[in-house]
């Protein structure tokens, strides 16, 4: 009996031990609509709500917030030593930009049975490129703003339709004129390359890694092809007005797998990156 305490004492307190240091590092803002950056010791499991998420050798690992998530989330982290850490995430709440708008046409509110047709198709390679997973590092990049300028549409804001909600816009806006030229925010992969969608015209998704992506909508001219690798800072494509835009910019959304999320959660505000060009 006197051989076993001792080894019973000395794994208790290697337990407690870690579990002292036991550490998980995020970087984002917590919110609804955000993307999630973090690191935790390398070989630990990640759970979020009990889902198993993806972590890279280095122990980072990326997980986001849908637009109306719940407030309260659970992270839950097994360390690989066996100790497992429930850390309660707490959401802040946001209030999104509605506008209702009333007296549209039956005509209008129902799409040609053609449109509808084309547009499903689109969606589905549009969710097959998002669901795709690549070990790329990328998604842990500091990002940059793929264009700057004057931001005219906001993440999460919708338009009532007689009474019906519309589906809320999941991008950011930046306004420009046609042929300006739009640059990747990280590293990745062209995982998505196509001139003449119906509604988003020319559309492009960079693939960051571990389920984040880039899609970039109503684009005049793309350089880059599908399954080519792109460094951040690089020109791959133009702004246009193709498909539905009633006028030329840039429509950039972040997505983590099918979830779709502010892309201003990741990048520094456009009016701290336009003051800082101006005093440059």
């Amino acid at each position: 009996m006197s051989k076993i305490i001792p080894i019973i004492i000395a794994s208790l307190a290697s337990s407690l031990s870690w579990q002292a240091s036991a550490q998980v590092q995020l970087n984002g803002d917590f919110k609804q609509g955000s993307l999630i950056r973090a690191k935790v010791q390398p070989g630990t499991l990640v759970y979020l709500n009990d889902a198993l998420i993806d972590v890279n050798a280095d122990g980072q690992f990326a997980f986001g917030f849908a637009r109306e998530a719940e407030l309260k989330q659970l992270l839950k982290l097994v360390y690989p030593d066996g100790l497992t850490e429930l850390k309660p995430l707490t959401l802040a709440k946001r209030e999104y930009k509605i506008q209702k708008v009333n007296g549209i046409s039956k005509k209008i509110m129902k799409p040609d049975p053609k449109a509808q047709s084309r547009s499903a198709q689109d969606s589905k390679q549009v969710k097959a490129a998002r669901a795709q997973f690549t070990e790329s590092n990328a998604f842990s990049q500091t990002f940059i703003w793929p264009l700057t300028g004057r931001i005219s549409g906001v993440y999460g804001s919708q338009r009532v339709y007689n009474g019906k909600p519309g589906t809320p816009h999941y991008g950011v806006d930046v306004a420009a004129k046609t042929g300006t030229i739009v640059v990747a925010p990280a590293d990745g992969i062209i995982s998505l390359s196509v001139s003449d969608m119906f509604y988003s015209g020319g559309t492009m998704i960079i693939d960051h890694g571990y389920g984040v992506s880039s899609s970039f909508l109503h684009l005049s001219k793309l350089y880059v092809k599908e399954g080519q690798e792109v460094k951040q800072g690089d020109k791959v494509a133009e702004v246009g007005a193709t498909g539905r835009a009633t006028g030329p910019h840039l429509d950039w959304r972040v997505n983590w797998y099918q979830m779709r999320l502010d892309p201003t959660s990741i990048v520094p505000s456009m009016k701290s990156v336009l003051e800082k060009q101006a005093a440059n």
